[in-house]
């Protein structure tokens, strides 16, 4: 057992002035019982607490480490950019750099806006479509989320689903009025909300993959026809690619998928570990935004020159393709052995991948959609999370997130890792 005597006296002093001691929910352990440890530093693929323990990460900050903690580069392009003033409020040249960055990645973006997060990137995407349709309804998916937006806080995934309250105090039911919330994976239901909603529906917003619910994966032919019935009514399609973006490929789900999206949005990998959002697309409809256009949307932080420095770094790296190369290897090492330790220990468990995101449910019926994810056991992973953690591996303390492998991981990190999971599976 791993002592964390410091952790728990930082902790303790954070539940005095902090609300439950964490600046975001899920962090509290509160899904899996004990108290969270305090990061000191992390390196690679590594992350050390104050108390000294030295754990595999598969957090990677919730996506945005696909490179590994501190990368060189990285650090120095932050260091470069702070030398030379940390805001400006001001255009300044990275912004640019940027923004052609993301369009010649991604090819379905043309025009892109930055802001400062996941959240406020679905916030403005869904304030465009609305604003360039001249329509009110959204439809999104049950555990798809796309932060904490007063609108699309209905059956999200992420830390809502962990408090098992994912309509969330505080938000009227007049912001809500205009949201459509359908399962996954459902093409049925789908129809039967653009009948039932005719020439009222502004768009579709969805993550491509989602990855707030655990992961599971789009069926054969569900993007695309998701694709063609919004084109069909006038709607926008939206991806949010705040998790998967740069991360399942250099243009994201829809370059795997061959999906040309109206709008997308973006996160985590471009600020390089700094906060950060964006939202791009067709030009047309970008070009709604104001100055140019009706649709109100501004920051004093967007763009800010640190996260452009250490986006722009984290991106230079990810254009040569061996990355991507590197991480499904590493992927594929892991659910190999995920799955072999799960039969060896007679666990029913369903091991979910694409690329570098995974999720492990602990169910013996397949995973499509949330009601499917949340037929796992969440008393049992949380017995493995403890289990495995006591080993030292980190893994996301909510049944329903989805674990990160960055190109810092090593063969070795995977075999400690999957060594780790079986003794857990065996004491469960």
């Amino acid at each position: 057992m791993m002592s964390r005597f410091k952790s728990e006296k930082l902790f303790g002093e954070a539940l005095r002035y902090i609300p439950g001691g964490v600046n975001s929910p899920v962090r509290a352990f509160r899904a899996v019982g004990g108290q969270p440890f305090f990061v000191d530093r992390a390196q690679g693929a590594h992350i050390f607490d104050v108390d000294g323990n030295d754990y595999v990460d598969y957090v990677g900050t919730w996506g945005p480490a696909i490179l590994g903690h501190a990368h060189p580069k990285i650090v120095r392009a932050v260091q470069d950019a702070a030398a030379k003033g940390t805001s400006f409020g001001i255009p300044n040249p990275l912004e640019v750099k940027m923004a052609k960055m993301i369009c010649g990645m991604v090819p379905s973006v043309q025009r892109v806006r930055m802001c400062n997060s996941g959240t406020e990137a679905t916030m403005s995407a869904i304030r465009l479509a609305r604003g360039f349709t001249k329509r009110d309804k959204i439809i999104k998916f049950e555990g798809c989320y796309h932060g904490h937006v007063d609108s699309l806080l209905v059956k999200a995934g992420s830390g809502a689903l962990t408090f098992g309250n994912p309509d969330s105090a505080g938000v009227p039911a007049a912001f809500t009025q205009h949201t459509v919330s359908l399962p996954f994976n459902d093409i049925e239901a789908v129809q039967a909300a653009f009948k039932a909603n005719q020439g009222q529906v502004a768009g579709i917003i969805l993550e491509p993959v989602p990855g707030n619910a655990g992961v599971y994966l789009p069926q054969s032919g569900y993007l695309e026809f998701l694709r063609e019935i919004t084109t069909a009514n006038g709607a926008l399609l939206i991806f949010d690619e705040v998790m998967t973006g740069f991360r399942l490929a250099r243009g994201g789900a829809q370059e795997i998928f061959d999906i040309v999206p109206d709008l997308t949005c973006f996160g985590k990998i471009i600020g390089g570990g700094l906060p950060v959002g964006a939202f791009g697309g067709r030009a047309e409809i970008m070009d709604f935004l104001a100055p140019l256009g009706p649709v109100y949307q501004a920051g004093t932080l967007s763009g800010n020159p640190l996260a452009m420095a250490a986006g722009i770094a984290a991106l230079e790296e990810l254009s040569n393709a061996d990355v991507y190369t590197r991480l499904e290897e590493l992927g594929a090492q892991l659910e190999a052995g995920m799955k072999t330790a799960a039969g060896a220990a007679k666990a029913a468990v369903q091991f979910k991948r694409m690329g570098s995101m995974f999720c492990g449910y602990f169910t013996d019926q397949p995973v499509n959609n949330l009601a499917d994810a949340m037929q796992s056991d969440r008393a049992r992973f949380a017995k493995y999370f403890h289990g495995i953690l006591d080993e030292g591996i980190y893994l996301a303390p909510s049944q329903f997130e989805a674990g990160f492998i960055s190109a810092a991981h090593t063969a070795e990190d995977i075999d400690r890792t999957v060594a780790a999971a079986a003794k857990a599976m065996k004491g469960l």
